[in-house]
């Protein structure tokens, strides 16, 4: 399908506010439903009533099934399609950017030091995006941050390329050390706290108006996307009346609604 959807809404500021809508693929609908169902598998049958209401037809259904089979998308067992071990990581990574596991923040920040050397572009661009998906945000080359108030796995063999810290950030202004004031201030460089907020209020007031099943798919797909992008910081280093909780649970009720829908007419 084409392009993006570009809508643009007015943050409390003032300021424009763009939301990216993107179309919906036979692909795109198959892996959100699945992405959305636990445990993620559906028979063919389910999955034909399903999509009904996106305009998806069961041969166009069947011919995105056997090229995501072939993709490595999906495993098939009989009449039944689930996500495979690698979209199976998708899920686990989108289920946790809408319920990230947090835990106290005593002021420590993590630091992540990219130590190897010699590594093609490739390679790198495969660091610093599981880095970002760590939820850590670059300070400068190869020096990572993020408080540490987040509870979630180290993947395995990042330990062979980075070397990890624990540090307290000082603010010496004045001869007065405070760390408290040094970790607002370098959670606000780190981050464009202002822009996602505003692109969360955006959503959120989008979200509240469609009624129309592709509609609403459409609409938390970007919801997920920019939930991906949520630095989940302690509560004392974000901005007054951060919508990240709000947007969390309107995702999690308007998704669980839809799901019963397209399950339900699925005769589930």
């Amino acid at each position: 399908m084409g392009g993006s959807v570009q809508y643009v809404t007015m943050n409390v500021s003032g300021e424009p506010a763009t939301v990216d809508l993107r179309p919906l693929s036979a692909r795109s609908v198959i892996l959100s439903l699945l992405l959305g169902t636990h445990p993620p598998e559906l028979p063919v049958k389910d999955l034909v009533r399903a999509v009904e209401p996106f305009g998806i037809g069961g041969s166009t259904l069947r011919a995105a099934l056997s090229r995501m089979v072939a993709a490595g998308d999906l495993r098939r067992a009989g009449g039944v399609h689930g996500l495979s071990d690698r979209l199976l990581e998708r899920q686990r990574r989108q289920d946790a950017a809408v319920h990230p596991q947090t835990r106290h923040w005593d002021g420590l920040w993590e630091m992540a030091v990219v130590t190897a050397t010699g590594r093609g572009p490739a390679e790198r661009a495969e660091l610093r995006a599981g880095l970002a998906a760590l939820r850590l945000a670059e300070l400068r080359e190869g020096v990572w941050l993020r408080p540490a108030n987040l509870r979630r796995p180290w993947p395995d063999g990042l330990d062979d390329v980075v070397r990890r810290f624990t540090t307290r950030p000082d603010d010496a202004t004045d001869g007065a050390h405070d760390t408290a004031r040094a970790s607002r201030e370098l959670a606000a460089a780190l981050w464009p706290l202002d822009s996602w907020a505003a692109t969360a209020r955006a959503l959120l007031a989008h979200v509240a108006r469609t009624d129309r099943p592709a509609d609403r798919f459409t609409a938390l797909a970007a919801v997920v996307r920019h939930l991906l992008a949520d630095p989940v910081l302690p509560a004392a280093l974000l901005p007054a009346h951060w919508p990240g909780p709000e947007l969390r649970a309107a995702y999690t009720d308007h998704r669980r609604q839809l799901t019963e829908e397209m399950l339900g007419r699925a005769g589930r």
